[in-house]
């Protein structure tokens, strides 16, 4: 099966508050294989098939205390796993996703800031992503 990794950008000075919650590079990656996205960050972690993927696209720069960690937004209800205030990706769901609170609470969409945006969201737009 043919997997592609797209590891995080972390962000200097941001590392080091990350990792005191189990937040690394080695933690902390998305792997698309030809029907899943997963998204691991820490003891967190969003999967679902690409099929369900129904956009994708390059979002920030971000306030940076809206976009460091993981991430909630009561406003839309989406998610963030986020290493910089930079740039990230923006992935949105047919379907809500876990990735933050179990199965308490449905993000329709999940950003996440890894260190090459444009390559993510061509790998996706490859397999008929919006």
């Amino acid at each position: 099966m043919h997997e592609e990794r797209f590891p995080f950008a972390f962000q200097r000075g941001f590392a080091r508050l990350l990792r005191l919650v189990g937040i690394t590079e080695d933690t902390a990656e998305v792997v698309l294989t030809e029907d899943e996205f997963i998204a691991r960050f820490g003891r967190f972690k969003a999967r679902t098939p690409v099929a369900n993927i129904t956009e994708v696209r390059i979002t920030g720069p971000y306030r940076w205390w809206k976009a460091i960690g993981p991430r909630g937004s009561a406003a839309d209800r989406g998610a963030t796993f986020g290493t910089n205030a930079r740039s990230g990706v923006c992935v949105c769901f047919a379907t809500p996703i876990t990735a933050l609170a179990g199965r308490r609470m449905l993000h329709p969409g999940l950003t996440v800031t890894v260190a090459d945006p444009d390559a993510l969201v061509a790998s996706l737009r490859r397999r008929s992503v919006g």
